[in-house]
């Protein structure tokens, strides 16, 4: 098992790809910095999954801008679009690190709605909503998609979502309305998968670990 961990390591940091684009991470919080994701927004990568195996790099350092932010599991589920996305007013931002087949992928995505939480707070809210009722209608656009939801609850959720046995994906989603932000964390592989997925944290702890950078990034909040 040891001599497969180090192999599967060593083809990951060698077949390691990220994403180019502009850069999405600024130095400094919200206010004043709410044009841009601070990079003190992004989730610590080694409370990422399976860090042990790929070492994540700093996620505030490979994200780039994200212009038409969407979630990774709807070109699964070839869900459909919606009219006047929210999204495409949010200030959004995006890391990606890309492996060969058969190792494990990473996206991670932030979002936040500048303004007034009264108003940004219930469009995060009714975003991860959307969210959940798109992966609940996901057999109904892509029948050989199957999502099973591991946690849901009224801020957060978290999915597996097997693709007819050829791969599989893990997405984690969570909206702090007290910030009017939204972090998505997703992971996945072609089948078969050069790592298994084992001793990963609970759901709990690591949606936790997506909310806590939120509140030093985003001052006078707190989940």
């Amino acid at each position: 098992m040891f001599a497969r961990v180090v192999l599967a390591l060593a083809v990951a940091v060698s077949g390691l790809v990220l994403t180019p684009g502009q850069a999405g991470g600024v130095p400094g919080e919200c206010p004043p910095v709410c044009n841009a994701i601070p990079d003190s927004a992004w989730m610590v990568s080694s409370s990422v999954p399976l860090y042990p195996v790929y070492r994540w790099p700093g996620l505030h350092g490979v994200a780039v801008t994200a212009a038409t932010p969407r979630f990774e599991f709807e070109s699964w589920c070839a869900s459909p679009g919606r009219e006047a996305d929210p999204r495409d007013y949010s200030v959004a931002a995006q890391a990606r690190v890309t492996n060969p087949a058969g190792q494990w992928n990473l996206h991670v995505q932030v979002m936040h709605w500048r303004g007034d939480t009264v108003t940004g707070g219930p469009t995060a809210l009714q975003t991860l909503e959307w969210a959940r009722m798109a992966l609940a209608s996901c057999h109904l656009t892509a029948p050989q998609v199957s999502p099973s939801l591991t946690t849901s609850n009224a801020m957060d959720l978290a999915a597996v979502i097997s693709d007819g046995g050829r791969r599989v994906m893990h997405t984690y989603l969570l909206a702090e309305p007290a910030n009017s932000s939204l972090v998505e964390l997703t992971l996945w592989s072609t089948l078969p998968s050069a790592v298994e997925w084992r001793g990963v944290a609970p759901d709990t702890q690591v949606l936790d670990a997506m909310a806590a950078p939120l509140c030093a990034a985003y001052l006078g909040s707190c989940r």
